[in-house]
């Protein structure tokens, strides 16, 4: 967790990185010699001088190494995939505006034509022919 820690805000000192690669080293040697003690009374407790031996601290440096690298690459596609869905939710937000604006406006566009069909009721009005000659006087 500290390695961990340490590369995550920013860390790159290869001494640091080193002592806390053989802490971890360390740490897990002592766990397993606890681990063993749990199923066999009678092992003796594993030594901090009986570390593994340098290419096994290699492998497991390169383990640790892939690890911390998988970990970072999931912290990234995690935040990768809360900014899309950030987007995904403020383009559909945008969207139902823009749906509803336009649902008013054709609210408003409608009632606009029904108001001006009611005060010129002369554009509706049927339109009959005008008389050709004045009516003779009876």
């Amino acid at each position: 967790a500290l390695r961990l820690s340490y590369l995550r805000t920013g860390g790159h000192d290869p001494a640091i990185l080193d002592q806390l690669l053989h802490l971890q080293l360390e740490a897990t040697a002592l766990e397993k010699g606890t681990a063993g003690l749990r199923r066999d009374r009678r092992m003796a407790p594993v030594l901090p001088a009986e570390l593994p031996s340098t290419a096994t601290r290699r492998l497991d440096e390169a383990l640790l190494t892939v690890e911390l690298e998988n970990r970072r690459l999931e912290d990234e596609l995690l935040a990768l995939k809360v900014r899309r869905e950030r987007r995904a939710d403020a383009g559909s937000r945008v969207a139902q505006q823009h749906t509803e604006e336009l649902a008013q406006l054709q609210a408003e566009v409608g009632m606009l034509r029904f108001h001006a069909e009611q005060t010129r009721p002369w554009l509706h009005a049927p339109v009959l022919p005008l008389p050709i000659a004045a009516p003779l006087p009876p």
